[in-house]
C-alpha cells in the first residue's frame, strides 16, 4: 500500500468510527486506539501536504449534528484538546510551553469531566443560547432543553458582562444515571451504555419536558474571547462563580512538573469517589497573554491539554459468543459475558473484532477473561487467565458459514474480515445497505430507523433500496408503531429525496471503500453516473485520491448485473445520477483553475462548507493549511492566528470574504 493509499485509507477509518461515537453514541474502539490513528495520519498529511484535503478528519472535531435542530456558528470555535496518556507526554507538553514562553507560567490542573460540551451566550445577564459542540464550527441550539438544567442559570446578578459565552460539560451524577437505567429496564426500554452517552442523548430530545425529567447537571470551566473581566483563566472563573455559574470544583494552581503529577496521582485514585464521571485531567496555561502568545494548532489549543487515565480492568467469565453481519458482509465476533461492574457500568458483553482476535487470545467458554474499557467506553477482552481453564473447555471457533443465511464465508487476502458472500440475499446486509442509504450524509430520509426497515423487510415491502420509492402511505399506515400521520411523513420524505445531488447519491450506494470525501472526488472526475460506470481502471486510477483499491471496488460494482439493474431502477423513479450544470464542480478551466485557498475563520454571508463548495465548482483546490503552495488565505472572524501568522510569514494573499465572492461572480 503506498502513501496516499495509507492516507485515504486512515481517513475512511477515522471518518467512520466518528460517526459512531459522535452521531451514533456507539463507538467500536477505544480512545487510544482513536488517537493513534490519528496521530498515524497527522503524521502522514504533515510530511505529504500535496494530498492534503479539507475534509479529512485531521481538519475536524468530531460531529454530533442533528438536522432536527437549528445550526449556529460557533463564534469562538469548539476545539478539542490534544490527548496524552502518560507522564513523558505531559512533561513534553510542559516543556514546549517553557521553550516558547521563555517565561514563569503557571499551570491550571481540572478534573476531566466525562459529559458533553456546551457553549452558553448571555446577554444582559439573560441565557440567550445553548449550542452542542457539533463538529466545531457549528453545533445544534439546544436552549429550550438546556434551560431545564437547575444548575444552569436564566438570570445572572453581579457585575457580569453585556455579552459573552461560558463553556461547560453536561453531565449526569452516577446516581442518576442509575435511577434512569432502572425506570428504563421496569418499562423494558433498552438501557443506557453508560452516563456520558445518555447526557449527550438527553440534548437531542425533542420534548423539552421529557429532559427536564431527567437529572442532568452542568459545571462551567472556561470563556472564551477578549472582553473578560481579567487576563487569568482562573480568576476569570472566580468572577463566573460570583454571577451565579457552577464553576468546575477541584481546580488546583500549579507551579512546577511535580505538582501537576501530584494532582493527577491523587485525582487517579480519587475518582472513584466522586458522583460522577471523570476520564483525565485538563492542563491549561493560566495567563490569557500567554495563551495568545502560544497560539493554535488547525485543530487543539497549544496552550492545553488533556491526560487521560488508564482504563479500569476487570475479570469475568467468557459464557458464549455471538456472530453478527454487517452491511458489507463483515462478520463480527461478540462475547457474552457473565455481568461485571466496570467504571461505574455494568458490562455483558464485549466485541472480539475478527477471527484474528480470537486465535490470538486462544479463547474457551468459561475463561476467566480480562475485560477493560478503553477510554472508560468501549468493553474489550485483553487477556485470559488460563490457570483457571477446565480441562474440558471448549475452544471458540470462528464460523465457517454465514449464521443468517448458512452461505460459506470468505476472506479476501490480506483482510482481517470473513465476509458472507451473498450479499442480495443475506437479510442483515441487505437492511444494512437500506439504513445506509437511507443516512443523513446519503439520502437523509428522516423517519426510517433500523425498526422500521426491519418492519418493511419482514412484512415484504423493501428488497433494495428501489423499493423504497414505490412505498405508499397506505401500506405503511397499517404496520405496527405507526400510523396515517407518520406514514404520510415518510412518503413526503422519500419523495423529497429524489432532489439530493448526485455526490450523496453516489455515496448512498454504498460502493465498498467509497465514502462521502471519495464519492465527491470520483463525481468530480465523472459527472454522471454513466460516465463512471464506464470508467476502466487505468481511466479510475489516475483521478486524485483514487488507488487499485477503490478503482477494483468500482469497476466491480458496475460489472455487477444485479447493481446495474437497480441503478436504472432509481434513473426512473427519478433520482439525481448526473453533476447539474449549474453546481458541478469544475476540474478545469474555471474562474479559479489552478488556485488554492485555505478557509479561516467564521463568515457572514456564506458556510465555510459553501464557500468550499464554491472554490471546487469553479476549478479551485481546498487546502487545509497554510503553506508555500497557498495562493489565497480567506479570512473571516475570529480566524486561527498560526494561519493567519504562517500567510503574513509567507507573503500568502489575505482576503475577505466579498473579496472571495468577487472572484467568483459571473
Amino acid at each position: 500500500m503506498d502513501i496516499r493509499q495509507q492516507i485515504n485509507h486512515l481517513r475512511e477509518q477515522l471518518h467512520h468510527h466518528n460517526h459512531c461515537y459522535y452521531v451514533l453514541n456507539q463507538p467500536e474502539i477505544t480512545d487510544r486506539e482513536f488517537d493513534a490513528l490519528m496521530q498515524q495520519l497527522i503524521d502522514l498529511e504533515t510530511a505529504h501536504p500535496e494530498w492534503s484535503d479539507p475534509n479529512s478528519p485531521t481538519q475536524r472535531v468530531g460531529s454530533d449534528l442533528n438536522q432536527e435542530f437549528t445550526q449556529v456558528a460557533h463564534v469562538y470555535p469548539m476545539l478539542s484538546l490534544g490527548n496524552t496518556y502518560n507522564q513523558g507526554e505531559v512533561t513534553d507538553f510542559y516543556q514546549r510551553v517553557a521553550r516558547q514562553l521563555q517565561t514563569p507560567f503557571e499551570v491550571v490542573c481540572e478534573l476531566k469531566f466525562d459529559g458533553t460540551a456546551i457553549g452558553l451566550t448571555y446577554e444582559n445577564g439573560k441565557l440567550l443560547r445553548a449550542v452542542t459542540r457539533g463538529d466545531g464550527t457549528r453545533g445544534d441550539d439546544v436552549t429550550d432543553n438546556v434551560k431545564t438544567i437547575k444548575s444552569i442559570p436564566l438570570q445572572l446578578h453581579g457585575d457580569y458582562p453585556q455579552r459573552f459565552e461560558i463553556r461547560g460539560e453536561i453531565f449526569l451524577p452516577r446516581a442518576g444515571f442509575d435511577a434512569m437505567n432502572r425506570e428504563r429496564e421496569a418499562a423494558g426500554e433498552p438501557l443506557f451504555a453508560n452516563p456520558r452517552n445518555a447526557a449527550a442523548g438527553s440534548l437531542k430530545l425533542q420534548n423539552s419536558a421529557l429532559v427536564a425529567r431527567r437529572p442532568l447537571d452542568c459545571f462551567l470551566y472556561y470563556l472564551p474571547g477578549g472582553d473578560l473581566p481579567t487576563r487569568s483563566h482562573r480568576h476569570n472563573l472566580e468572577k463566573a462563580a460570583d454571577w451565579g455559574f457552577k464553576i468546575a470544583p477541584h481546580l488546583r494552581v500549579c507551579h512546577r512538573l511535580d505538582e501537576i503529577f501530584e494532582f493527577i496521582d491523587h485525582w487517579d485514585k480519587a475518582r472513584r469517589d466522586l458522583p460522577y464521571d471523570i476520564d483525565g485531567i485538563v492542563l491549561k496555561v493560566d495567563n490569557l497573554d500567554q495563551q495568545d502568545e502560544l497560539g493554535f494548532t488547525a485543530k487543539s489549543p497549544r496552550w492545553a491539554i488533556s491526560y487521560k487515565f488508564q482504563a479500569e480492568v476487570a475479570t469475568t467469565r467468557l459464557l458464549s459468543v455471538d456472530f453478527q453481519v454487517g452491511r458489507t458482509g463483515a462478520v463480527t465476533p461478540v462475547a457474552n459475558l457473565a455481568p461485571v461492574l466496570l467504571a461505574g457500568t455494568t458490562v455483558k458483553r464485549a466485541s472480539l473484532h475478527n477471527a484474528d482476535i480470537i486465535a490470538s487470545l486462544d479463547l474457551h467458554l468459561n475463561d476467566a477473561v480480562h475485560i477493560e474499557k478503553g477510554g472508560e467506553i468501549i468493553p474489550k477482552i485483553t487477556g485470559v487467565d488460563e490457570s483457571l481453564r477446565s480441562t474440558t473447555a471448549q475452544r471458540v471457533e470462528f464460523v465457517t458459514h454465514c449464521p443468517e443465511c448458512g452461505s460459506p464465508l470468505a476472506r479476501e487476502t490480506g483482510e482481517a474480515a470473513w465476509y458472507c458472500p451473498n450479499q442480495y440475499h443475506c437479510p442483515p446486509q441487505i437492511k444494512g445497505r437500506i439504513e445506509h442509504f437511507i443516512g443523513r450524509k446519503a439520502m437523509n430520509i428522516d423517519g426510517l430507523g433500523s425498526e422500521t426497515i426491519d418492519l418493511l423487510f419482514r412484512n415484504g415491502l423493501v428488497r433494495d433500496v428501489s423499493d423504497l420509492y414505490r412505498l405508499e402511505a397506505w401500506q405503511l399506515a397499517t404496520l405496527e408503531r405507526l400510523g396515517e400521520k407518520s406514514a404520510a411523513k415518510i412518503i413526503e420524505q422519500i419523495q423529497g429525496s429524489t432532489r439530493v445531488p448526485y455526490p450523496r447519491v453516489l455515496f448512498a450506494l454504498g460502493i465498498r471503500f467509497v465514502g462521502e470525501t471519495v464519492a465527491k472526488v470520483l463525481c468530480r472526475a465523472f459527472p454522471s453516473i454513466d460516465a463512471l460506470s464506464q470508467a476502466g481502471e487505468t481511466a479510475l486510477m489516475e483521478t486524485p485520491e483514487i488507488g487499485p483499491r477503490i478503482a477494483r471496488s468500482v469497476i466491480d460494482f458496475f460489472a455487477d448485473d444485479t447493481n446495474r439493474a437497480l441503478i436504472e431502477r432509481l434513473r426512473n423513479v427519478g433520482l439525481t445520477l448526473q453533476a447539474d450544470s449549474d453546481t458541478a464542480p469544475s476540474a478545469s478551466g474555471g474562474a479559479l483553475s489552478g488556485l488554492s485557498f485555505v478557509i479561516s475563520g467564521t463568515f457572514a454571508i456564506k458556510s465555510r462548507d459553501e464557500l468550499k463548495q464554491l472554490i471546487e465548482q469553479h476549478g479551485g483546490k481546498n487546502l487545509s493549511s497554510v503553506s508555500a503552495k497557498t495562493n489565497y488565505l480567506v479570512a473571516g472572524q475570529n480566524m486561527g492566528p498560526a494561519k493567519l501568522a504562517t500567510a503574513e510569514k509567507l507573503g500568502v494573499k489575505i482576503i475577505s470574504e466579498e473579496d472571495f465572492l468577487k472572484m467568483v461572480e459571473h
